[in-house]
Formats: structure tokens, C-alpha cells, sequence
């Protein structure tokens, strides 16, 4: 599956209120889904010693599969494509990678 056709199937599941103009409820989606992948990765360094199983790492892709969900929405609540948004972050990476900038802070690098 490429980028257009998970974003055109995802945005067929979404259900909340005011779709099209309303880039608050993916942003808050997208907040709690990737804390939710922060929280499975801290338990398996608290409660499995660091030690990533075969179920652990399954559900560590479901929570993944719903950050991307929450991105795709949020994208096409800004009338942005998956493909553009990750075109255009490859070419900012390999700008700073080739100016030796990968390390450090700040967006313009």
C-alpha cells in the first residue's frame, strides 16, 4: 500500500465532529496514540528488562498503526498528502545531512 491509498482508506474510518475543518480533535489524537507508544516502550524497559518480545512488538505496531491514522487525518485536514509531507521531510533531512546539520536544534538548520 503507498501513501494516496492508506490516506484515502483511513480518511473513509474517521468519525468525529466537523471533519474538514476541524484539526484539533487528530492533533489531540495524535498526542495520546504517540504516548501510548511512549508508555508500551517505557513498561517493556520497567516491567521486561529492555527485552522486546514477539507481542510486545506487535502491539507497539498497532499503537504505531494509530499514530499514522492520526497523522493522515491531520495532513488532510491541511490539505496536505502523505506523500508530499514525507517528500518534503526527506529533502529537509538530506539538506541537513549534507550541510553536516543532522546533530543540534532548531527547524531551520
Amino acid at each position: 500500500m503507498d501513501f494516496k491509498e492508506y490516506q484515502n482508506k483511513a480518511k473513509k474510518t474517521a468519525a468525529y465532529p466537523n471533519i474538514g475543518k476541524n484539526i484539533i480533535y487528530p492533533t489531540l489524537g495524535l498526542v495520546g496514540e504517540a504516548g501510548e507508544v511512549a508508555n508500551k516502550v517505557k513498561k517493556i524497559l520497567r516491567d521486561d528488562k529492555g527485552i522486546i518480545t514477539k507481542e510486545k512488538r506487535e502491539d507497539i505496531k498497532k499503537e504505531l498503526g494509530d499514530v499514522l491514522w492520526y497523522i493522515s487525518q491531520m495532513a488532510g485536514e491541511l490539505k496536505f498528502s502523505l506523500e508530499d509531507i514525507a517528500k518534503a521531510n526527506i529533502e529537509k533531512l538530506s539538506s541537513r545531512f549534507k550541510k553536516d546539520k543532522i546533530h543540534g536544534s532548531g527547524d531551520n538548520r
